[in-house]
């Protein structure tokens, strides 16, 4: 149809300046379209840079070593865990030891209160029995105050042994208890919390996975990008081989009004542009040829983008999807699994604090039991001594002493067994104090800290998580925009679609213009030598000047001209031959 328009149109060209201004149409939409390629290329170029800027920053966080060693410290929190059923057995064994213990002076003690009773009935009856003696009835009162005195001392003894056996019973009620819970909640907690860690480090290799396939297709995407680039320069020749075609017809017109063109007569002058016709018809064919070769590259490597593309944006929504869905549900589960963990942590600080008190008590309980048992030895001395006085007196009083006599000499027995419990219990307080380390362990490691490891674990994992998700959203903007600008490209870049259809009307119309027999103007060979060398020195591809020399032989004076132009040509031309 464009061509049928071109021949029909044909006879309307009267002169080489109509056919330039058809040529400047599309010479103009040639710019025009290609330079608005070029600009969406650049973009789609810049976007994709930022696309891999963003597949860099995913990759940073995904290689975190900050992120590697909160997992190291999840797991060595989880292994804390794994540890306390057994730290609080080893308790709780410790405070039955304790108990123990305790029960064992608490025998010792009642056998101390047993013989300050005993002591007491025999003060009684010294008292009684010397009542008759005034010598005795002051020192019978002072041994019965002692005996009292010594008795009060073994019953706060007794006091102080109650009480830590009432604080030992009670913690090891609630270690029970405890240790039972740790029995059955610790491991499927730490079980929980060490599969929770383990998926999201899968997830976290899964998306560096992802992110290395999006990254391959990118540069893949960015290196098509850059060849297309590359290969838009067809529309600068296409411009340039418009504009030398253009120039050859202005040439032609100012030949014909110069001096050389006013001899030629008008057959002549038909001729010769019989022959421009053909050659510029010719230049505008091969134009249109290499221009629908190369534009129709162009396209298919475009065309390609839109299959990449869908990779891109398919591998992206996989990224967020398991960065938004299941990494969420990841951390949710992990948070769950540590808020059971910090139950746990809550009852281990309660048992610590409980087992704590109980061994200050027992080291204080200890303290007191040594100074109470060093009174009583005070009282015994005591009693000894004036009981020793009481014999040395009653022997003096003759028969009248004796039954006093007999009396003390029962209270210095019984004295005397004091001796023995004290030293029992003395030699039985390092096993209470023992017992007491062994209830609360210098090396415990203590709930709070446990509990600090959890929380500060989870807060990282939790900073990590948060700046992944940043980057994916940063990760799945760009590739949405990458999609638009390739969106955009494509129907950008078809440069067959009006464009091919408008040069290949302009080669058909100066083929018809041209008609089907190229003149024969080698009478004219001297004549138009100027123009040859002027229309020839504009070509900048040796394709040109090869269609050139096909229609328009070289005459000997013209021959010269392209090695002396060749001789002048400067760097740029010289490039641009290489090029082209």
């Amino acid at each position: 149809m464009a061509h049928a328009l071109a021949l029909s149109n044909a006879v309307a060209y009267t002169s080489g300046r109509d056919i330039s201004q058809t040529l400047e149409s599309a010479r103009s939409q040639v710019e025009e379209r290609f330079l608005e390629g070029g600009t969406v290329l650049l973009s789609v170029m810049d976007v994709l840079n930022r696309l891999l800027n963003s597949l860099e920053s995913v990759t940073t966080a995904l290689d975190n070593k900050e992120a590697s060693d909160t997992s190291a410290d999840l797991r060595a929190t989880v292994e804390s865990l794994m540890a306390l059923p057994v730290t609080e057995e080893n308790r709780l064994q410790a405070l039955v030891s304790l108990a123990h213990t305790g029960r064992e002076l608490r025998k010792h003690v009642a056998d101390m209160q047993e013989t300050m009773r005993y002591l007491r009935t025999f003060a009684v009856t010294v008292k009684i029995t010397g009542a008759g003696l005034a010598e005795f009835a002051g020192f019978a009162q002072e041994i019965l105050e002692r005996i009292y005195s010594g008795t009060d001392e073994v019953n706060r003894f007794a006091t102080h042994l109650d009480s830590l056996d009432k604080e030992v019973k009670l913690a090891a009620s609630f270690g029970a208890g405890v240790s039972k819970s740790y029995a059955d909640t610790v491991p499927a907690v730490a079980g929980a919390l060490r599969d929770d860690a383990a998926k999201i480090a899968a997830h976290r290799k899964d998306l560096g996975v992802i992110a290395r396939e999006v990254r391959a297709i990118a540069r893949a995407v960015q290196g098509k990008v850059a060849s297309t680039l590359s290969a838009l320069q067809i529309g600068d020749i296409t411009r340039q081989r418009i504009e030398h075609v253009q120039a050859t017809f202005s040439l032609l017109e100012d030949f014909f009004a110069g001096e050389d063109g006013a001899r030629l007569d008008a057959g002549a002058r038909q001729r010769l542009q019989n022959v421009i016709h053909h050659l510029t018809a010719a230049q505008m064919r091969d134009m249109c040829a290499n221009f629908q070769r190369d534009s129709e590259n162009v396209v298919k490597t475009i065309a390609s983008f839109d299959h990449d593309m869908r990779e891109i944006l398919k591998l992206r929504d996989r990224m967020s999807g398991e960065s938004g869905e299941a990494g969420g549900n990841f951390m949710r589960a992990l948070e769950s699994s540590v808020s059971a963990a910090h139950e746990i942590v809550k009852q281990v600080d309660t048992a610590s604090r409980q087992a704590d008190q109980v061994s200050q008590s027992t080291i204080g309980t200890a303290a007191k039991l040594s100074e109470a048992i060093g009174n009583i030895r005070a009282v015994k001395t005591d009693i000894h001594y004036m009981a020793l006085n009481t014999n040395l007196r009653c022997s003096r009083l003759g028969e009248e002493g004796r039954s006093i006599n007999v009396v003390t000499a029962e209270l210095r027995i019984f004295a005397g067994k004091l001796d023995d419990s004290a030293d029992a219990i003395v030699n039985g307080l390092p096993a209470l104090e023992a017992a007491a380390g062994r209830v609360a362990p210098a090396t415990d490691a203590g709930a709070g800290n446990l509990g600090e490891s959890l929380t500060s674990a989870v807060g990282n994992i939790r900073s990590a998580a948060n700046v992944m998700e940043n980057e994916l959203k940063v990760l799945a903007e760009n590739g949405r925009e990458v999609a638009t600008k390739i969106s955009l490209l494509i129907g950008k870049l078809d440069f067959q679609h009006n464009l091919g259809e408008a040069l290949a009307g302009c080669a058909d119309m100066l083929e018809g213009v041209a008609g089907t027999d190229v003149a024969d103007i080698s009478d004219l060979a001297e004549t138009i030598a100027p123009l040859d060398r002027k229309i020839f020195k504009h070509y900048t591809m040796v394709q040109e000047r090869n269609i050139h020399r096909g229609i328009i032989p070289a005459s000997e004076d013209s021959t010269s001209a392209p090695a002396e132009t060749a001789k002048a040509e400067n760097d740029e031309d010289l490039f641009a031959d290489a090029l082209f």
